[in-house]
C-alpha cells in the first residue's frame, strides 16, 4: 500500500511534553465497531470493560538506554550519542548513533566516568563491531548482570525523538516513562499505553472481574524510525524480543472458547499476540524475536480490542490500527482527536479500539 495513505496534518502543539495526573485522568476515546466515536477517560475502563474480558499487559521494563560518550581514534576524539535498541548477547548491543558519520569499526567508544560501583573498574568503554546506515554494533568491556548495572549507571531514559526535541530530559521521566507493572528489564522504549494505568485502575478492573494477563515484547527504538519507503512492501521492520508463556496461553486460550473479548493494552501486545498465532491460526507459547508488520488486510486471530495512543503521520503504529479498526474509521477518529484537543504520543491521551471488518 502507499504511505501516504496513512498521512495527516498533525499540529505540533498536540504533542503532549509531559504526561497528565494522575495517570488515568488522561482522555480516551472509544471507537466501537461500527466507527462510533465516544470521548471518555482512562479510569472508564472499569466500566466500559464486562466482566470476564482479559486485559493483556507487556510487562517490560524501560532501562536508561540512552547513553553519551566520547570516541577515541588514536588522539582524535568526538562526542557521539548512542540509542541502545536491541541485545544481541552478553555484551553486544546494536544501537542508533547520532552522528553515525564520526564512527568506524574499531573505534574505541568511552561512556561517562567511574561511578565507584561497577567492580572497582573505570568508566563503561565499549568498541564500536559494525557500521551500517547510522545502525552500530557497540562490544562492552563488561557483560551480562555487570553490564546491565553499568548501563543503569551512565545512562539515561531514552525519550521519544519527538519529546526530546523539545524540552531535556527530566528527573521525573525516570517515573513518568515506565508502566506501573514493569517487570523484566530490556526495552528502550516504553510500552505506552500502559502509561495510563494506576495501581487503583488494575485493582478496580480485577475487583469487576476483568482477567489481567502479562506477556512480555522488549520495546525496541526502532518504533521511533520514520518510515522512509513510499510503499509498505518496502519496508523492513526491526525485530524485537518477546515471550509468552503456556500458562498465560491456556487462559487466554479458554477465555476465547467461552466467547470473552481479548484486550490488548499498547500496539506491543497485540503485535507480540499476532506473532504467537502467525504459524497455527492459534495463540501458542512463544519466545524469541518478531519483526511483525501489520497493514490493513491483515488477518487478526487473537485480539479483539485494542488500547493504544495516538500515533505519528505515516507510521508503521498508525498503519495498524488502520488495519485492526479501518483506515476510514481511524481517519475520521484521529480527525475527531485533533479537533477536540486530544494529546499525541508517548505522553498523550488514549484510544479504545473495536475490532471492526477492514475497509
Amino acid at each position: 500500500m502507499r504511505v501516504d495513505l496513512f498521512d495527516f496534518d498533525l499540529p505540533e502543539d498536540r504533542i503532549a511534553l509531559h504526561p497528565v495526573s494522575p495517570r488515568d485522568s488522561a482522555r480516551m476515546l472509544v471507537v466501537d465497531a461500527i466507527g462510533t466515536l465516544e470521548d471518555r477517560v482512562v479510569r472508564d475502563l472499569s466500566t466500559v470493560l464486562d466482566p470476564g474480558d482479559v486485559l493483556v499487559l507487556n510487562n517490560t521494563r524501560v532501562i536508561p538506554a540512552d547513553l553519551r560518550g566520547v570516541r577515541h581514534r588514536g588522539e582524535l576524539t568526538a562526542n557521539v550519542s548512542f540509542n541502545l535498541h536491541k541485545r544481541i548477547d552478553p555484551s553486544r548491543w546494536l544501537a542508533f548513533a547520532r552522528p553515525a558519520k564520526r564512527l568506524k569499526p574499531g573505534d574505541r567508544i568511552i561512556f561517562g566516568e567511574s561511578t565507584g560501583n561497577i567492580c572497582a573498574l573505570d568508566a563503561l568503554e565499549a568498541t564500536v563491531a559494525s557500521v551500517h546506515e547510522g545502525e552500530v554494533t557497540l562490544a562492552f568491556d563488561f557483560s551480562g548482570a555487570v553490564l546491565d548495572e553499568a548501563i543503569k549507571a551512565r545512562g539515561a531514559m531514552p525519550l521519544p525523538p519527538y519529546i526530546g526535541a523539545k524540552r531535556a530530559i527530566e528527573e521525573r521521566d525516570g517515573e513518568d516513562y515506565q508502566t506501573v507493572y514493569a517487570e523484566r528489564d530490556g526495552a528502550v522504549a516504553a510500552p505506552t499505553a500502559g502509561l495510563h494505568f494506576t495501581r487503583e485502575l488494575l485493582r478496580t478492573l480485577e475487583a469487576r472481574g476483568v482477567a489481567i494477563e502479562e506477556v512480555t515484547l522488549h520495546v525496541g527504538a526502532g518504533t521511533f524510525l520514520p518510515m522512509k519507503a513510499d510503499d509498505t512492501d518496502d519496508h523492513r521492520m526491526h525485530a524485537e524480543w518477546g515471550v509468552v508463556t503456556l500458562p498465560t496461553v491456556e487462559r487466554i486460550r479458554a477465555a476465547k472458547a467461552a466467547g470473552r473479548r481479548i484486550v490488548a493494552v499498547g500496539t506491543t501486545s497485540l503485535r507480540l499476540l499476532e506473532s504467537a498465532a502467525r504459524e497455527t491460526g492459534e495463540l501458542v507459547p512463544f519466545e524469541g524475536d518478531t519483526d511483525i508488520f501489520i497493514t490493513p488486510g491483515f488477518d487478526f486471530r487473537v485480539v479483539d480490542a485494542l488500547m493504544t495512543n495516538f500515533h505519528l503521520p505515516r507510521s508503521t503504529l498508525f498503519m495498524l490500527v488502520s488495519a485492526f479498526s479501518g483506515l476510514k474509521t481511524m481517519r475520521n477518529a484521529y480527525a475527531h482527536a485533533i479537533e477536540t484537543g486530544y494529546r499525541f504520543y508517548s505522553y498523550g491521551d488514549a484510544s479504545l479500539l473495536f475490532r471492526a471488518n477492514h475497509d
